[in-house]
């Protein structure tokens, strides 16, 4: 998403948007995509920090009275682009619409029918918008979360215990490098009949990112998503063999869900008509798709450019226009900052 909304409030006028996120927790062409943004009023800030810990301390800015004021006395309000704002959500949901009519347009299915997803899932924004498209009459049966090896979200599924304080990993899918989903939180509170109370004490800073969910919660949660995951042998096997039966290059992300689907499918031989939300262009991710086509040990690349020419010579796929000469441009200079520096380097900024 902070690509997009890069480009697309670039040089606006009364706007600023500033970028934070993971140093070393993107790839290579996600990070040059960011600081070769051109705008006088975009901003990127590499944090020292997973995705986890830059969403807490942005969430912990919004809370700051005091940063509020500052920043209204120079005649500023600050928001997010990202899931944290609720507007985030609602041109995803209609994501879903439009692949409904698509498969109806292509005669996969029948007006009325019902329709599974299988979302690729960090932040739970994607999916929550698939429960709320229907929750709002759309036919959808089940919606499959897939996450990578940062499985929190299948244990809580499974166990309804849900435990955030556990080893992070960093992996190829890096979007779904999250422990804490704030969209899963706005979930619970649905099953849990929107019982904010509950959701709340769940929550408290008390628990350590610890609770356990009441068996009528849990169990609409799990009448509701299927969750899987897979690891990073498996996805790398799966972008390997779905382009073999399919000619069609997964992104890590996209071969995430690929994965859980063919794992759901066997372990509930559901014949219903099920699309798969692809995350990303391969491309972003060159590197990773290209050890998953031919192995690290035949590794003809020397860096994250020659991977991209090399994906497309090998794929015949062309190389999306935005990521075209990347590695030419010039770039902005990165400002680093710990998570606990992201209000300091606003203030810097714009106070």
């Amino acid at each position: 998403m902070c690509i997009p909304a890069l480009e697309g409030f670039k040089n606006r006028e009364g706007m600023h948007i500033v970028v934070f996120y993971p140093d070393g927790g993107v790839s290579a062409v996600q990070e040059r995509q960011m600081t070769t943004t051109d705008g006088i009023n975009t901003h990127v800030v590499a944090v020292k920090g997973n995705f986890d810990q830059c969403q807490a301390a942005v969430k912990r800015m919004f809370a700051q009275d005091t940063l509020k004021e500052q920043l209204k006395e120079k005649n500023i309000i600050f928001s997010s682009a990202n899931s944290i704002n609720w507007g985030r959500l609602l041109p995803q949901i209609v994501y879903y619409y439009w692949a409904y009519l698509q498969a109806v347009e292509q005669g996969k299915i029948t007006p009325g029918s019902t329709m599974n997803v299988v979302v690729p899932t960090g932040n739970f924004g994607n999916l929550l918008a698939a429960y709320y498209a229907k929750r709002m009459g759309l036919p959808i049966g089940h919606i499959i979360s897939a996450s990578n090896k940062n499985n929190v979200l299948v244990d809580f599924f499974s166990t309804g215990v849900y435990q955030s304080q556990r080893d992070f990993f960093q992996t190829i899918s890096p979007s779904m490098d999250i422990l804490v989903s704030s969209n899963f939180e706005r979930f619970l509170y649905e099953m849990s009949g929107r019982d904010a109370q509950k959701i709340q004490n769940w929550y408290d800073s008390s628990n350590q990112g610890t609770f356990t969910a009441d068996p009528f919660t849990l169990q609409q949660c799990q009448d509701t998503v299927y969750a899987g995951w897979a690891d990073e042998d498996e996805t790398l096997e799966t972008i390997s063999r779905s382009y073999k039966a399919y000619q069609y290059v997964f992104d890590p992300h996209t071969a995430v869900a690929m994965k859980v689907y063919e794992d759901y499918l066997a372990a509930t031989n559901d014949q219903t008509f099920t699309v798969i939300a692809s995350t990303a262009s391969p491309f972003k991710f060159a590197s990773s798709v290209l050890t998953g086509l031919e192995g690290e040990k035949t590794k003809s690349w020397k860096d994250e450019w020659e991977a991209l020419d090399y994906l497309s010579q090998l794929t015949g796929w062309k190389i999306p226009m935005g990521l075209q000469g990347l590695d030419k441009k010039p770039a902005k200079t990165v400002e680093v900052c710990v998570p606990e520096g992201i209000a300091e380097v606003l203030q810097r900024m714009f106070i």
